[in-house]
């Protein structure tokens, strides 16, 4: 048996920062969901497509926004750490 704590042990949650960034990512994410489904609508109306297309196409972008929802969190968790030694 290992005698030296383990990482998580001495860790304690940050709430501020948590908060702060989860409310940020709310906000974000509203506006790029909602560019998202209005992109694709505008997209399919500009190319011809049915609602089949237009759908796909939304889901698409949807799918980028989830990409960019994902870097964003991950980038403010770096300035923002969740965590900090106790």
């Amino acid at each position: 048996m290992s005698t030296q704590p383990t990482a998580s042990s001495n860790r304690v949650i940050v709430w501020p920062s948590v908060v702060t960034v989860i409310s940020a990512a709310i906000l974000i994410g509203a506006e790029v969901f909602g560019a998202a489904f209005a992109g694709g609508w505008a997209l399919a109306i500009l190319f011809g497509l049915d609602d089949v297309g237009a759908h796909i196409l939304q889901a698409v972008l949807f799918g980028v926004g989830v990409l960019i929802m994902i870097a964003f969190i991950r980038a403010a968790q770096r300035i923002e750490p969740f965590t900090r030694r106790a």
